[in-house]
């Protein structure tokens, strides 16, 4: 760790990276700080080395007989690669921090939604719950990566998110993902069953005061609109997650009297900066869920649904209110140094309540009111084993589609046979 802080200052003193902000708002935010605040350790926002987790076991936790070629009948031990594309949450930056020098570093192998670090007893992610079913499973993020410098697929794994993205990024993230998976060795591009999380937004409406036309609801829709096409048109056998956006406006309250909360406002200032009820605040308050309603529009439908391709919304996020301690104070402890991302108990909440959505049909999903409880992990239904694909706006099996089509054809060839 000693290693990895020096490498972090010597990137603060001497890296830039162009077209990104998060390095001179990170810089900034730490400019005032005394060394004595720099090197301040905080234990309860890590994970002790010693700590496990209990036993997860389900009842069927056995691939299916053969590789399904339908998308409604996916297993989890059909799961064969696992993918993530985003911005810091998923990047996990500052997760396991110690001090606010490591706020820099991303923890992506504790991701909650591709984080492979060790195995569930070790860190509740999805990939680490999914290798519960099936061990082999590629593209888990096996390591740690620093904000600003280039990071290699051994570091990241199949995990392309980028730290300070925001959703107009996305079809660069997706082209990447791509391009990667057709090349790797070890997958089968075809054949394959393939997972992909996308949790995309929240940047913008952190950066909406910056630039209103940049950061409007109907760029955010059109960029994760040509992301989905994109990734529908040229990759088989492979369901998307995209996760709700939260309601940020709680992150007001993430306060804390020490020096690393001042980063939260240099992170989100069109969130943070403006008054308790001006006009300013409202209008970010209503963006947001103005981003949650075009997105539920946009998926809850089945434009992304095909017969080896589906795309899922998962709400479980879109009432969360911040963990909480009795007192109704917030539980700090989920929150990093700069109370503005989420520490490994963050995570861990995120993959439970993603985990548990894959498993619920649309209308019966779980939504979350709150991360003061913890989630308690469901296992597949037996009497429905698989991801819920299917949007209700499909009706209809397709086994009654191909049915519909033959007595279609049916019917104009005996038109036909009756007007020779």
């Amino acid at each position: 760790m000693k290693g990895l802080l020096i490498a972090v200052a010597c990137v603060l003193l001497s890296c830039s990276v162009k077209g990104n902000d998060w390095w001179g708002e990170y810089q900034e935010g730490i400019r005032h700080y005394s060394k004595e605040d720099l090197s301040k350790k905080f234990p309860e926002k890590t994970r002790p080395v010693s700590f496990k987790h209990p036993v997860f076991q389900c009842p069927d936790m056995t691939p299916s007989p053969s590789v399904p070629s339908s998308v409604e009948f996916v297993k989890a031990a059909d799961i064969k690669v696992i993918a993530a594309l985003g911005d810091s949450l998923t990047t996990a930056i500052g997760a396991n921090a110690t001090t606010v020098l490591g706020i820099p570093i991303e923890f992506r192998h504790v991701s909650w939604s591709i984080g492979g670090y060790g195995t569930f007893q070790d860190v509740i992610t999805l990939a680490n719950i999914i290798k519960l079913f099936n061990p082999n499973l590629l593209g888990a993020s096996p390591g740690k990566t620093i904000h600003g410098m280039e990071p290699h697929i051994s570091e990241t794994g199949f995990n392309l998110a980028v730290t300070g993205h925001n959703t107009f990024n996305l079809p660069g993230q997706t082209r990447k993902l791509i391009d990667t998976l057709r090349r790797h060795e070890s997958l089968n591009f075809e054949q394959d069953w393939k997972l992909l999380t996308i949790l995309m937004g929240m940047n913008d409406i952190c950066d909406y005061c910056k630039d209103k036309a940049l950061f409007s609801v109907d760029n955010f829709i059109h960029y994760m609109t040509l992301s989905l096409e994109m990734l529908m048109n040229e990759v088989p056998r492979m369901i998307v997650n995209v996760v709700q956006i939260l309601p940020m406006h709680t992150l007001r309250e993430v306060q804390k009297p020490t020096p690393g909360c001042l980063l939260q406002r240099s992170f989100c200032s069109c969130l943070i900066e403006p008054v308790s009820k001006s006009p300013e605040l409202q209008e970010v308050v209503e963006l947001n869920l103005e981003f949650q309603k075009r997105l539920e529009k946009l998926l809850y439908s089945d434009r992304f649904f095909r017969e080896n391709f589906a795309v899922v919304l998962q709400p479980f996020l879109k009432h969360a209110d911040p963990p909480r301690l009795p007192n109704g104070r917030i539980d700090m402890t989920f929150f990093t140094h700069d109370c503005f991302h989420f520490t490994i108990k963050g995570h861990e909440e995120l993959a439970k309540g993603l985990w548990n959505n894959m498993f619920q049909p649309e209308g019966g999903k779980m939504i979350v009111s709150s991360f003061s409880e913890p989630i308690s992990l469901i296992c597949p239904p037996l009497e429905h084993p698989y991801i819920f694909t299917r949007p209700v706006a499909a009706k209809s099996s397709p086994s009654l589609l191909h049915s519909k089509a033959t007595s279609l054809a049916a019917s104009i060839l005996l038109l036909l046979l009756q007007v020779a």
